[in-house]
């Protein structure tokens, strides 16, 4: 999938704490770091494992009073992730992580069951991920997946009314 990670095999990983935006934020900062010093592989490994997290951290339904950290965490993972991609001008990748962290913010606000703090960050977050989706077009052109996203968004959901 990442041809610059070849042979990498990176850091063990930690042991099986359960995850915490403390966990997510030493990730993020480490893959920063390694990018700032050209260490691409580490970065990538740093990325990811910050994104599981983010992901388990939405997925044991984050205390309302976390909800917009939780849900930032995803949408910054995944964007870290595209950028990185981009700049190896692997933009198939880089495409796939904008609509994932879309379509996860997205998938909040259609789900009737979602509570109403993570839905209120969604929202917030829907700005963003939706301009990272029309950066993407309009730096490197049309994208078949972004385009069908960007349409299916645009969309009432079915059987909505709009008042």
């Amino acid at each position: 999938m990442y041809p610059f990670a070849d042979g990498f095999a990176g850091p063990s990983p930690a042991p099986c704490l359960p995850p915490s935006l403390a966990q997510w934020e030493r990730l993020t900062q480490r893959g920063c770091s390694a990018l700032q010093v050209g260490r691409t592989e580490l970065a990538l490994f740093s990325f990811h494992q910050a994104l599981s997290i983010a992901q388990d951290l939405l997925l044991g339904g984050p205390a309302p009073q976390h909800a917009d950290d939780c849900l930032a965490a995803l949408v910054v993972s995944h964007h870290q992730l595209a950028d990185l991609c981009a700049n190896a001008q692997l933009l198939e990748q880089a495409a796939n992580h904008l609509c994932r962290a879309h379509g996860a913010v997205m998938g909040l606000l259609q789900t009737p069951t979602t509570g109403l703090a993570l839905q209120q960050a969604a929202w917030r977050h829907s700005r963003e991920t939706h301009a990272e989706l029309l950066q993407y077009q309009r730096r490197w052109g049309p994208h078949a997946g972004i385009a069908r996203l960007l349409r299916a968004c645009a969309e009432p959901a079915a059987g909505s009314t709009v008042h």
